[in-house]
C-alpha cells in the first residue's frame, strides 16, 4: 500500500492572504538588496552593449531561460536588438546565430549550468564580449565572463529554499535596469517605441495622425455663411457626421453647426426653424486640429472640452477634414 501524505489543515482565507504578502515582501527585499549593487559593473555592462555592433543574444536554462528570453524582449523593444538562443540547442547548430560582433548575455544562477558553460570556450575563441547574471561571484561563468552582474538574493520567497522566485525577480529587475539604462542612453523616444509596437493599441495612439483617420474631400460637411438652418441639416444629414463646418467663400472656416446645437435651436420657441439662417445658430470660433497633429491628441481635445466631433483646418483656417468620436473608435485610438 503507498504511503500517504500527511495531512495539512484547510487553508483559511487570512492563511493564504498571508502568504501572498510574505512573498511580495521577501521579493522586496531582494530588491532593496539588488539596488545596492548597481555599480561600476553595471555601467560597463551598458558601455559594452553600447559599442556593440551586432545585438545582443541572451542565454539561460531552465527558469533563467525564460528570465533571459523576457530580457531579450524588453531589449530588442526599447532600441536594443537582442534576441534569445536556447544553450542546449546552440551546443547542436544555434551557434552558428551567433556572429563575432554580438554580446552575449549569459544568465545562471548558480553561475555552474553545464549547457551554458559549454558554450563558453567557443564565444571566446569568436570574440564575443560576455555579460554574465549570477547569484554567485565566485562561480566558473561569474569568473570566466568580461562583466559580471551580481543577482544574488537573501532568500527565495519559497519556503522550501527551492523553486526560484527572489532570484529570477532580482535577475528580471537587473534586466530591466539595462533595457531602461541604454534606453536612455540612446536617446530612445515614445515614438520610436511605437514603431516597434504597431499592433498594438500604444502604437496605433503614437503613430496614427488626423490625415489618417479623417474625412476629406467631398466627405467633408460644410455648407456657406448664407445657408439656411435646412441646407445645413440636409448637409449634416449626408454626411453623417453629426455636424456641419459653416465656410466663408474661400473656405475659412467661421463656424460649426452640430447635434447639440440642433437641440439648443429646438428649444428656442422663438426661433422659425423653417427659416433660420445658419449663421444665426451655429458656433462661432469651435475647437479645430491640425492634421498632421496625433490622432490621440483629438481624443484628448474631445474629453477635455465634452464634444464629439472636430473640424480639421489647414495653416490658412480652411477646413479640409472632419473626424468625429466614432473615427476614434474605429481606429482604436480610444
Amino acid at each position: 500500500m503507498p504511503e500517504l501524505l500527511p495531512q495539512t489543515a484547510q487553508p483559511t482565507d487570512a492563511s493564504l492572504a498571508a502568504s501572498g504578502r510574505r512573498v511580495v515582501e521577501i521579493e522586496a527585499r531582494a530588491l532593496e538588496h539588488l539596488a545596492t549593487r548597481i555599480d561600476g559593473g553595471f555601467s560597463a555592462a551598458c558601455q559594452l552593449i553600447l559599442a556593440c555592433r551586432g545585438r545582443v543574444v541572451a542565454t539561460g536554462m531552465g527558469k533563467s531561460g525564460h528570465i533571459a528570453r523576457k530580457i531579450a524582449a524588453t531589449l530588442a523593444s526599447t532600441g536594443t536588438p537582442a534576441f534569445y538562443v536556447h544553450p542546449g540547442e546552440a551546443g547542436h547548430g544555434d551557434l552558428g546565430m551567433i556572429t563575432d560582433a554580438d554580446v552575449v548575455l549569459a544568465l545562471s544562477y548558480s553561475g555552474e549550468s553545464d549547457e551554458v558553460l559549454t558554450l563558453l570556450p567557443v564565444l571566446k575563441r569568436q570574440g564575443n564580449a560576455v555579460i554574465a547574471m549570477t547569484g554567485r561571484p565566485q562561480s566558473t561563468l561569474a569568473r570566466e565572463s568580461d562583466v559580471h552582474l551580481d543577482v544574488s538574493v537573501p532568500a527565495e520567497a519559497c519556503p522550501l529554499d527551492l523553486a526560484p522566485t527572489s532570484s529570477t525577480t532580482a535577475t528580471l529587475a537587473m534586466g530591466d535596469a539595462l533595457a531602461v539604462a541604454l534606453l536612455e542612453a540612446r536617446g530612445f523616444t515614445a515614438d520610436d517605441f511605437a514603431r516597434s509596437h504597431p499592433a498594438g493599441s500604444l502604437g496605433r495612439r503614437l503613430l496614427l495622425h488626423i490625415t489618417d483617420v479623417m474625412h476629406a474631400g467631398d466627405d467633408v460637411p460644410r455648407v456657406g455663411l448664407d445657408a439656411t438652418l435646412s441646407e445645413a441639416l440636409v448637409e449634416m444629414s449626408r454626411k453623417r457626421l453629426g455636424m456641419t463646418a459653416v465656410v466663408d467663400d474661400s473656405g475659412k472656416l467661421v463656424g460649426l453647426f452640430t447635434d447639440g446645437d440642433l437641440r439648443r435651436t429646438l428649444d428656442d420657441a422663438t426661433l422659425d426653424v423653417r427659416t433660420a439662417m445658419i449663421a444665426d445658430v451655429m458656433t462661432r470660433g469651435p475647437k479645430t486640429i491640425a492634421a498632421d497633429q496625433l490622432a490621440v491628441e483629438a481624443a484628448r481635445l474631445m474629453e477635455t472640452h465634452k464634444i464629439s466631433g472636430l473640424i480639421v483646418v489647414d495653416e490658412a483656417g480652411r477646413a479640409v477634414g472632419a473626424l468625429n468620436i466614432h473615427d476614434l473608435l474605429r481606429a482604436r485610438v480610444v
